[in-house]
This record gives structure tokens, sequence and C-alpha cells, in this order.
């Protein structure tokens, strides 16, 4: 891998990520992130990475959703972006990344990336919520951007394209309402997911902010603190509360890929 634009993927989470002259180019133009994430007339992505070197071991990363607007977090892309700043940037594989949520230690070990998160500013927030026809039970909680984790019995025959738009825009979630996860256990250490992203405004195959979230729902209700969560793509990432589940950091990892090196054409790239 050398500077320039990338198409990389985390668990099915894809992204276009620039280094280089197309990092502020992919943080500063909302336009050009629709273009490069559309999956019928652009590269297709869920989002866009601009990461560049901010110190020795120090990495900045600013992300855009695939409809151009900008979240404070997004877990996959931040572990897409350390794995990047090893590869692309020269940086050491213990690293910082400097996210708009948090500046975040990270371990890359070949494809594998953890990052040690912060808790939630506030423990899981239990709500009920009228939506699609029905009441749903969920708790609300932040990890970077905010969450609706909402327990389901049937993830399979779940049609989150449904269900999960009025709830993701429910009134008691504030004007900029929340992503949704639907998670149900598999075993005493094992959870599966399926998450609705805003932003995207679809479901995708993983959030890795989803999976954190939901995997601390499910600590809290008593599974153990450390998990396996396979979201829609079927791969396994890992949760750990490395001390008190409501209080202390969180360790997020799982695999991440990096798909092509992308030469866009000026016609794609002026719109």
């Amino acid at each position: 891998m050398s500077g320039g634009l990338y198409k990389v993927e985390a668990s099915g989470n894809d992204f276009v990520l620039g280094v280089g002259g197309w990092s502020p180019r992919l943080a500063a133009e909302p336009e050009l992130a629709v273009r490069l994430c559309d999956r019928r007339r652009g590269i297709g992505a869920d989002g866009v990475l601009a990461v560049e070197a901010a110190g020795p071991d120090r990495v900045r990363l600013r992300y855009r959703n695939a409809d151009g607007s900008p979240a404070r977090f997004c877990g996959n892309g931040t572990r897409c972006a350390a794995r990047a700043a090893v590869e692309l940037l020269g940086l050491p594989r213990r690293l910082t990344v400097e996210t708009d949520w948090a500046a975040l230690p990270a371990e890359v070990d070949g494809t594998m990336v953890s990052l040690e998160l912060p808790p939630p500013a506030a423990p899981p927030r239990a709500v009920e919520l009228e939506a699609a026809g029905r009441r749903w039970s969920g708790w609300l909680l932040e990890v970077g951007v905010p969450h609706l984790v909402v327990p389901a019995d049937d993830l399979d025959g779940l049609e989150p394209a449904l269900v999960a738009p009025p709830l993701r825009r429910h009134p008691e979630l504030g004007p900029e309402g929340a992503n949704v996860d639907f998670f149900a256990a598999v075993s005493a250490g094992e959870i599966a997911l399926r998450t609705f992203e805003r932003g995207i405004e679809g479901e995708t195959l993983c959030c890795g902010s989803g999976v954190v979230a939901a995997a601390l729902v499910a600590m809290t209700r008593g599974l153990p603190r450390r998990l396996v969560v396979r979201p829609r793509s079927g791969d396994a990432l890992t949760v750990e509360a490395l001390e008190d589940v409501a209080t202390g950091p969180i360790r997020f990892t799982g695999a991440t890929r990096v798909v092509a090196e992308l030469s866009p054409t000026a016609e794609l790239l002026a719109g």
C-alpha cells in the first residue's frame, strides 16, 4: 500500500479512505463523499475516512457518512484508519487515533485491530417507544454516537427497512435520532446483531459502535464481560469490558481488509 485513495472494509462495513492530498478533500467536501459512496454511480461505500498523521504515534481521523454528513465516531472506520496509519503513514502499531469523539488508543496486529474506548458518559437508559404499529422496549446510550439497542426474538425474520426508520427518528431520541441495533443472545458468550444506521439510512453489514453498544447492554443484563458479537456479515468481533462495565474502558477488536487502491476518474471527482 502507498499514499492515495483506497477501498477498505471491516466486517462488511466499507469505506473510501484517503491519505495525503485526499484527506483534506474527503474531510471538507460532503458532495465528494456522496459521489464516491454512491453504489450505482460511484465507488460504493458506507462512508469516507480522511486520515492524516498528527504526531509520531498519533493519527487524525475525520469521518463522513454516505450522505455526506459528519459523524463524531465510526468504530469500524477507526479500526481501518489505525491500520492505514501503520501501513501507509509509517506509524507504530501501538498508536492513538484522534476522532471527533475522543482520542482512542489502538493496536494493529496485521489485519486485526483493537481499539480502547472510554465508557459511555451515562449508563444505558431504558426506554419504551411506540413505532411501526407496536411498542418497543430498549436502551439508549452513546458510544461516540447515539444508539437505541433493542432485544429481538427473531433476528432473521426482522425487517429493519420497515421497522427501524420510525424508531431511528422517534421524537424521544432527539432531533438527530439514533442508530438502531437489534440483538439476540446466541449463547452465554455470544450475541447476534443487526443495525440500521443513520447517515446511511439503511441496514449495514456491521456497525462498530453498534457492536459495542449492544455488547454493553447485554453485559448489563448478565452476560459475560467479554462477548463475541456477530453482525449481519457473520464475522466475529470481540468486545471486552476491561474493568467495571459501567465505568471502565472497553476493548473492541476485529479484522480489517484493504480491498483496492483506487484511481477514480476526473468525471467522478468533478461531479
